[in-house]
């Protein structure tokens, strides 16, 4: 059984979750551990001969340690470019918790050190008309790691997404700063601090920005090694 799972969550949507996902699972692949991921819904994806394929999930598939099936790394593919609520919608098919609750038990009873789950854009995006993306790690209990894209505006969203997390009853195991533009924000180093000292959740690593940025390359900027104390 997977010994440590968490849902990786953003800020936003283009926050970097895949990236971010990707490097940690290479920084745990460096520390010798089994490694597994999962991206349960995934909108955007291109026909291919082998069916229906997001560019995310492959980027999980390639990074993690045990071989998966694509389909079980991406049950639900859906190929319009939008919202997965509506994009699934669109495609005749109904999304809730309960059925990604499933796909994910599926992965956590296999052996692993580490399983990571994306979501997909930020902790309320919705499911369907009654449940938001957030009840899924709810009913499993799942630690969350928060991807902060640090750009203006990233503290208050940093902090309101954290809260809303554990509201839900879930515990922020820890968050990531991802510099996602080529040209660092205003007064960055403020704003990094003000984020350590008010997350309450250790910061796992600040990751730089680079024009050819590869998650192996990025895992050495991660301290992941709390993500295995419990």
């Amino acid at each position: 059984m997977a010994k440590h799972s968490f849902f990786v969550t953003g800020t936003d949507t283009g926050v970097g979750k895949t990236l971010v996902s990707a490097a940690i699972l290479h920084a745990a692949r460096a520390m010798g551990k089994h490694t597994l991921a999962m991206k349960p819904i995934a909108s955007g994806c291109e026909r291919t001969p082998e069916g229906l394929r997001n560019e995310d999930a492959l980027i999980l598939q390639n990074a993690i340690t045990e071989p998966l099936a694509y389909e079980l790394i991406n049950p639900v593919a859906l190929e319009p470019a939008i919202a997965p609520h509506v994009a699934a919608e669109q495609a005749g098919r109904h999304i809730t918790s309960d059925r990604l609750v499933g796909f994910c038990r599926g992965l956590q009873i296999r052996p692993a050190d580490l399983l990571l789950v994306e979501g997909a854009g930020g902790w309320r995006v919705p499911l369907n008309d009654r449940e938001t993306y957030s009840e899924f790690p709810r009913q499993l209990a799942m630690p969350v790691i928060l991807v902060v894209s640090l750009r203006l505006g990233c503290i208050n969203h940093a902090l309101l997404t954290a809260e809303a997390i554990r509201s839900d009853g879930l515990r922020v195991a820890g968050w990531v700063a991802n510099r996602t533009e080529e040209e660092p924000m205003g007064c960055e180093q403020d704003t990094l601090n003000y984020l350590v000292n008010h997350m309450a959740a250790p910061c796992l690593g600040i990751l730089p920005w680079l024009e050819q940025a590869r998650p192996e390359m990025l895992a050495g900027y991660l301290n992941i090694d709390g993500l295995f104390e419990n």
